[in-house]
């Protein structure tokens, strides 16, 4: 067990090396920080030299990139070109609205792919496993951002045109201290999250219980005379679960890392539309520390993973 997870330790920061090495050298072919000082009026050559010097743009891109590394074990993640905040100060303000609306919608999601694979397994071709289908395939088919733009349509405009209670369509709350205010704001974003990504674990697990229902081992426990419901939630759910855990595991990070649509309709002020307004503007410090964060997310609960399967399924052994 704990050889096994010194290994993973070990292949996880080798992974991340050339995760970051990638990230960094695409992010800084993909644009030119210093193209906002091209044609802007009053700066020279010499500025724009100087300006270059100061931002370490100067130096080969293999220098700069050990550069940044290094500060980046020691918790330094650059300055902003634009905001000239420090990038981790930035993300420690974002971070926390990010994990506000995507561990509520996380929650939704798990709980109502649970339900709604469930039971769509259990009442295979019936009319109810029929209708989640039908809902998953049109919840799964639509873009998040045309459900986004409906929600606000419905439950925001029409709403308060009929005289009925309407939630806000979105706004910057970095000061709002009232739960209830918060709630309102999280309601259209968490609907939209929890509507896509149910749509397609539901299916998948759905389809990993059927699979399960059909071994001999199934056959044989039912054969021994246990009822239906032992049979289901004793021997069939807890292995069609494995594959479920893997999924969930790996889109906890990616979560982490913000619903870049989402936050942007919305206007959620989280690590997604962070990502989003810096990656425009071609400031690669904010760019590669929101990377940073996002594939040292996907590394680490890819190791949870592995560990939990011990858990679920006790005849997995780490060796």
């Amino acid at each position: 067990m704990w050889a096994y997870l010194v290994r993973r330790i070990v292949q996880a920061i080798f992974i991340l090396f050339i995760i970051t090495m990638l990230c960094f050298i695409l992010t800084r072919l993909s644009s030119d920080p210093m193209a906002q000082y091209a044609n802007k009026p009053g700066i020279t050559a010499e500025d724009r030299e100087r300006i270059a010097k100061n931002l370490g743009l100067d130096k080969p891109l293999p220098v700069q990139y050990v550069r940044w590394l290094g500060l980046a074990l020691q918790g330094d993640l650059g300055n902003s070109f634009f905001s000239k905040q420090p990038v981790i100060e930035m993300i420690k303000q974002r971070l926390p609205m990010t994990l506000k609306l995507m561990i509520t919608s996380e929650i939704f999601i798990i709980l109502v792919s649970f339900v709604l694979g469930l039971v769509a397994a259990v009442k295979q071709y019936s009319f109810v496993d029929n209708l989640i289908t039908t809902l998953s395939f049109i919840g799964f088919s639509m873009p998040i951002f045309f459900i986004a733009l409906g929600c606000i349509m419905l439950f925001a405009v029409k709403f308060k045109q009929w005289g009925l209670p309407y939630l806000p369509t979105g706004a910057d709350i970095w000061d709002t201290k009232d739960p209830i205010e918060l709630i309102r704001h999280m309601v259209m974003p968490v609907f939209c999250l929890v509507t896509i990504q149910t749509a397609g674990y539901s299916r998948f697990l759905r389809t990993s219980i059927l699979e399960v229902l059909s071994l001999d081992y199934i056959r044989t426990a039912r054969a021994k005379g246990l009822t239906e419901r032992m049979t289901l939630y004793k021997h069939a759910f807890r292995n069609a679960i494995l594959p479920f855990v893997t999924i969930i595991g790996l889109d906890i990070p990616f979560l982490m890392g913000g619903a870049l649509v989402t936050e942007s309709v919305f206007t959620w002020p989280g690590m997604g539309r962070l990502f989003w307004e810096y990656a425009g503007r071609g400031d690669y410090p904010v760019v590669l520390g929101v990377l940073l964060l996002t594939s040292t997310g996907v590394v680490f609960f890819t190791i949870i993973v592995d560990l939990l399967y011990t858990v679920v399924d006790p005849r997995i052994r780490l060796s």
